[in-house]
């Protein structure tokens, strides 16, 4: 912090530049996790020996605590001095080292501040260079940004909005709203996909993948799953016993092995039957944990919940999956069913899709149909279910028993379904 503060207030030489970097590592916890702390502590310091290799002769390398490091680099000739020194950084770091008796590496992620700047002070400074790590870290691979204003108010904007998704979760006010699943050998709705839904008193309609993302990193998504399927199983509960209700669950949420039995203590809860639930996964969700994902989906379908496998075409390994997880339905990526008109691709994909499906004996959904002559094209080929702006927009409880009740008195469900462009 000495060192810091002399080059706050020491001004570079005309046309140079002080450079404040933070590092931070990755891959360090799995070290100490696979190996023990032992070479962890082997691992630090062939880093801190690897980092005084690389900058210049009296520039400062600080370990700040765990496997963050700071460096005060001053008297630069130019920014692209510092970014070239931030790169000779994560090559050394790149390259694999030993420790005990194993090979392993390591990246890292740097955030980059730049001096002088207007009102400069060392918190400010180590502050802009933490902004411009998150971004690094948030990566997930060696990268370096430059702190500008852009990322400060990205970095304000997340803060805000996880005040806020946390005052909205606290209060009830994120709650699913249901997109209509029909039977398209006969236009009937056959259930009903849950998707959560937050409206902010100023920000207006929040994405649902800006606040499960919030979710996830501050630890109450188990929190928000739990709220959503309590609300979306209580609506079900009054539904005709036929009608089923979708559900997606998170990738973090299928690491969780008790969510399984967490599920089905709320069916009982609501006296919802097991049998008309169905639980929406993605590839990439399975793919995090095969062998918690396996033990949640083995209990939930003991229990008779049915298993979809989402966005079916898009993962690295759908044929896998379909041979040795126990799957009832696969949905059709909406890009592929978008796509059937413009592209022989799309539609060769979609027929294959369709037709796997039958040799499997799994029930095929079609997401994403936005016109008649997707909705022929799809039934023509054996496609039994779709959802989409067709056949309506994600409506809130209430108007999910005025679409059954007007199905009853043999409307068409698309008349009663405006189309709303604005789903997601």
């Amino acid at each position: 912090m000495q060192r810091l503060a002399v080059a706050v207030g020491s001004p570079p030489a005309k046309g140079a530049t002080h450079a404040v970097m933070l590092l931070d590592l990755n891959g360090f916890k799995r070290i100490n996790d696979v190996y023990g702390h032992n070479a962890g502590d082997q691992a630090l310091i062939i880093v801190a020996q690897r980092l005084l290799g690389t900058v210049r002769e009296g520039d400062l390398v600080a370990r700040l605590g765990g496997d963050e490091f700071a460096i005060v680099a001053t008297q630069l000739p130019s920014s692209e001095t510092a970014t070239g020194l931030a790169l000779r950084i994560l090559e050394k770091l790149a390259e694999p080292f030993v420790v005990g008796k194993v090979e392993d590496q390591v990246s890292a992620g740097i955030g980059l501040c730049m001096l002088p700047f207007f009102c400069a002070t060392s918190d400010e400074v180590l502050r802009r260079a933490d902004v411009a790590l998150y971004k690094a870290k948030a990566e997930g691979k060696s990268a370096l940004p430059f702190f500008d204003e852009s990322m400060d108010q990205q970095v304000r904007e997340r803060d805000y909005l996880e005040r806020e998704f946390s005052k909205a979760l606290s209060q009830g006010k994120i709650r699913p709203y249901f997109q209509p699943l029909v039977d398209l050998s006969g236009n009937t709705i056959v259930g009903f996909e849950a998707l959560a839904r937050w409206t902010h008193e100023t920000l207006g309609e929040v994405p649902p993948e800006r606040f499960i993302a919030i979710a996830e990193d501050l630890g109450l998504i188990a929190t928000l799953t739990d709220q959503l399927l309590l609300s979306a199983c209580s609506t079900a509960k009054d539904w005709p016993d036929q009608t089923f209700l979708s559900f997606n669950l998170s990738a973090i949420e299928l690491r969780n092995r008790q969510r399984g039995e967490r599920i089905l203590r709320i069916l009982d809860q609501t006296e919802v039957s097991p049998r008309r639930l169905e639980i929406e996964i993605t590839e990439s969700a399975l793919v995090r944990d095969m062998d918690a994902a396996r033990v949640v989906l083995s209990t939930l379908r003991q229990a008779g919940v049915s298993v979809a496998l989402d966005d079916f075409g898009t993962g690295y390994s759908s044929l896998y999956h379909l041979r040795n997880l126990k799957l009832d339905k696969i949905k059709i990526d909406r890009g592929f069913v978008n796509g059937m008109g413009k592209e022989r691709e799309s539609a060769e994909i979609v027929a294959a899709v369709v037709g796997l499906g039958k040799g499997l004996g799994l029930t095929v959904t079609a997401e994403g149909i936005e016109n008649a002559g997707e909705e022929a094209h799809l039934r023509s080929l054996g496609c039994q279910q779709g959802q989409g702006f067709l056949f309506g927009r994600a409506v809130d409880a209430d108007d999910t028993a005025s679409l059954l009740a007007a199905q009853l008195s043999q409307d068409a469900p698309r008349s009663a379904m405006p189309a709303d462009n604005a789903q997601i």
